[in-house]
């Protein structure tokens, strides 16, 4: 028998409050996944340079189930990507918690101010990279270097803040961050169609990547009407719908060795399409979107609450692969299986601290906190999920 709403509200309600309290106590800052490069260890001449000892460490790393985070001298870092999905959070929680307005506003304005700080130097427009060292498998990417993939979540926090509050400050931001995507970025081409680099550094074929910038692009087209925008987010997009396969999936990348299919980076394919379609009125592409969400749903959830990270098997269940299907789910009006992951999230994921836990192996559960790959996600999946259902039954 299905809950009714109210219980789920004040459930979602009582374990936000909780979050957003850990977060706030934490300054916004925390551990990450793949953070372990920025131990003093790897200043050293061999650890600096070697690609191989570098990606294995933090491969390696970011599978143990023990912080020993300080005792290698990593400290605590500010990911401007914490940042932004705290933007989009807060701006949902202004209608969740219409007591709590004047806090969530000043917080807003206090955090766009910090990702203007953030943002990285020497690029045609706004950009924004992760603060930590990341040895990519076909890139090496430092600190702070831009990458399109962290742009375009930090732009659409920011485009949904001022489409629902209204705040210029923010599509100003957006409006910026355009020149990043168009005249930074490298293009690989496929005919008149392209695909979007990862970063400026480099010419990988990642799907997911290239549909960040062409959402950028189609969201600011949809309030100046320049054309320009809509046709270069159009080739990419193409480029994307070309490259869906036959059962409706994307690869994770083109061209190397990432051939794998994950929750993840399929739901931030499926988002990207949907808001180019309602950013430019392009319906011709909503075939593709809903062959791709179908496979979402026939392939990626396990006894209809559990989330799996790959579509051929269940663990990890990781903390941020929840988090993007409560996200896709609930923009695809899906509000049952949503609600459902939450509970699941909330009851075997939360700790009594307030913060949520990395992962769940077959064997063992993962419960280090880490600000950007799982607080803060989870923390703007579940206010959307309730601002969603509030506007819904309102």
């Amino acid at each position: 028998m299905e809950m009714p709403l109210q219980y789920n509200l004040t459930d979602m309600g009582n374990s936000l409050k909780k979050l957003e309290a850990y977060i706030i106590a934490e300054e916004y800052m925390g551990y990450d996944p793949y953070d372990s490069l920025m131990s003093p260890l790897f200043k050293l001449l061999l650890l600096r340079t070697n690609k191989l000892i570098r990606f294995g460490f933090q491969q390696v790393y970011r599978r143990i189930p023990f912080n020993t985070r300080k005792l290698l001298g990593i400290k605590k870092g500010l990911n401007p990507v914490t940042l932004g999905l705290c933007i989009q959070a807060f701006t949902y929680l202004v209608y969740v918690f219409p007591d709590r307005k004047n806090f969530y506003l000043e917080e807003i304005e206090k955090l766009l101010d910090k990702l203007i700080k953030l943002q990285s130097k020497g690029f045609s427009g706004m950009c924004w990279g992760y603060d930590f060292d990341w040895e990519a498998r076909y890139a090496k990417i430092p600190a702070f270097y831009p990458t399109v993939v962290a742009t375009g979540i930090i732009t659409n926090a920011l485009f949904i803040n001022y489409e629902i509050l209204n705040n210029n400050k923010s599509l100003e931001l957006c409006k910026d961050a355009v020149n990043f995507v168009m005249k930074d970025l490298n293009k690989t081409y496929e005919g008149d169609l392209f695909c979007y680099s990862y970063s400026p550094n480099d010419k990988q074929k990642v799907i997911n990547a290239t549909m960040m910038g062409a959402r950028l692009l189609s969201q600011v087209y949809s309030v100046t009407k320049d054309k320009n925008l809509y046709v270069e987010a159009k080739h990419t997009i193409d480029y994307v719908v070309n490259n869906q396969k036959e059962n409706g999936s994307w690869s994770y990348a083109k061209s190397d060795s990432r051939k794998w299919v994950d929750n993840i980076h399929t739901g931030y394919v499926l988002d990207a399409l949907d808001d180019f379609i309602r950013c430019t009125n392009s319906y011709y592409s909503s075939l593709t979107l809903e062959k791709g969400f179908q496979y979402y749903i026939d392939n990626f959830f396990y006894k209809d609450e559990i989330p799996k990270y790959f579509e051929n098997c269940i663990y990890p269940i990781d903390l941020t692969a929840i988090s993007q299907s409560i996200i896709t789910l609930t923009r695809f009006k899906n509000f049952e299986l949503a609600k459902k992951i939450a509970k699941w999230a909330i009851t075997n994921m939360q700790s009594k601290k307030g913060y949520f836990y990395f992962q769940k192996t077959k064997i063992y559960t993962n419960k280090i906190s880490y600000m950007r790959w799982s607080n803060i996600w989870i923390f703007t999946a579940l206010a959307h999920l309730m601002y969603t259902l509030k506007i819904k039954n309102d």
